[in-house]
């Protein structure tokens, strides 16, 4: 429980909070450079900026906005600056949002959270995280190349290959979705396949209930949770305490009511908003779309920073599904291509431990064939796969409900 990753870790809070404070301004006045950031902190005098107080008085920029404001100004809106060829890798998220990633060795903050999962240089980590177009994968790449240890770029999917790699390279540490690890486990077990060199993973991107850190930890694998975004990199992770993710350094951290700029209560459940201080990539009041809240008081492994509660749900219609976002526009872009359908919902469940969704159409009389044809749409635009089922008309809910998540929070 005393392995940190540096003194940062441990520093007393207030010394802490008057660092960041301090970097604020420095912050705003680089976004104010940029194109975006200065019509959206219009007014706004950087030097003013010295307290939490007065950073709450910004405007929050949502998640959400990010499509169409890039989509004015490709590749970035105007939100970071430089040429597309400043950045070491230049990525894709749905939406769509452009990532780049930046030439910095650990540019989203993923050792940290390593660290507090027990990774050392010693480890070989086996990263599932996918390495095509999105960040994810780099994302730990780049935290375990910080921390020396080999990694094994193997991205999602290919069980039988990824069993091979298992066996040969003898991994330590996983990296992935959780329900990949799953699956992983159960068809090993299922092939008499030897997996037991995995001791320790580090999750990300999909819910992480109780009942499955536990079935992982009966079967020897030790697992810690991070939350992290694209935009943002890791905000805040597990650690052997258990007691609640510790905010990362390097961010500020605020809940807010979900969809105002106003903060919540101690203690109460609203929208996670951060503003990352780096001048060279700034990003001010950035709500994450996310639900969260704050726990009281420093962790016992001795961590300093604050801590949240973990992931309680999501303060818009919008899912994470297997890592991946799942919007409500794409389910009307799904009812857009077959004119057949009536209003749709997708719904989100979890199905043996797995994250699993299912469309539901209002119909008429469905055509031979538009079960499948419709599976194939769902697959096109979310990328994931999903069950079809058609109900009659006036059927569904008429509340406006897009996607409905009937996931228990972790």
């Amino acid at each position: 429980m005393a392995h940190h990753h540096d003194r940062l870790e441990t520093r007393a809070p207030r010394r802490r909070e008057v660092d960041l404070l301090a970097r604020l301004p420095a912050v705003i006045a680089a976004a104010r450079a940029l194109p975006a950031w200065r019509r959206q902190l219009r007014g706004v005098d950087p030097e003013a900026v010295r307290t939490r107080a007065a950073l709450a008085r910004l405007p929050v920029l949502r998640k959400s906005d990010l499509p169409a404001l890039q989509g004015r100004a490709r590749p970035f809106g105007g939100l970071v600056p430089g040429r597309p060829a400043d950045y070491r890798r230049l990525m894709m998220s749905p939406g769509p949002i452009f990532e780049p990633e930046s030439r910095e060795s650990d540019p989203w903050r993923v050792a940290r959270a390593l660290t507090a999962a027990g990774v050392s240089r010693r480890d070989i980590l086996l990263n599932t995280f996918s390495y095509h177009l999105t960040p994810g994968a780099w994302c730990f790449d780049a935290g375990a190349a910080t921390l020396g240890c080999a990694v094994i770029p193997a991205g999602p999917g290919n069980v039988d290959a990824q069993l091979d790699l298992i066996e040969a390279y003898r991994p330590t540490v996983y990296a992935g979705v959780p329900d990949f690890l799953k699956i992983l486990l159960d068809q090993a077990r299922e092939k008499g396949r030897d997996v037991s060199s995995l001791r320790r993973a580090a999750v990300s991107g999909a819910a992480f209930p109780p009942s499955l850190q536990a079935e992982f930890h009966q079967r020897g694998i030790d697992a810690y949770q991070c939350y992290a975004t694209a935009e943002c990199g890791v905000i805040a992770y597990e650690t052997p305490a258990r007691e609640g993710l510790v905010l990362n350094e390097d961010i500020i951290v605020e809940i807010l009511r979900p969809g105002t700029g106003e903060a919540v209560a101690e203690g109460e459940v609203g929208e996670i908003a951060v503003t990352v201080l780096d001048p060279a990539k700034p990003l001010i009041r950035f709500a994450t779309g996310d639900l969260t809240a704050m726990l009281p008081g420093p962790s016992p492994c001795g961590r300093t920073n604050r801590r949240i509660r973990g992931w309680l749900g999501r303060a818009d219609q919008s899912a994470k599904v297997k890592g991946m976002f799942v919007r409500p526009e794409q389910v009307a872009a799904i009812a857009g291509r077959h004119a057949e359908l009536g209003r749709c919902r997708l719904v989100v469940m979890r199905a043996d431990e797995v994250d699993a969704m299912s469309l539901k159409a209002e119909v008429a009389a469905p055509s031979p064939g538009l079960a499948d044809a419709v599976a194939a749409t769902l697959r096109d635009v979310t990328k994931l796969r999903g069950t079809v089922e058609f109900v009659g008309p006036g059927t569904l809910p008429n509340d406006g409900k897009v996607i409905d998540d009937t996931r228990a929070p972790a």
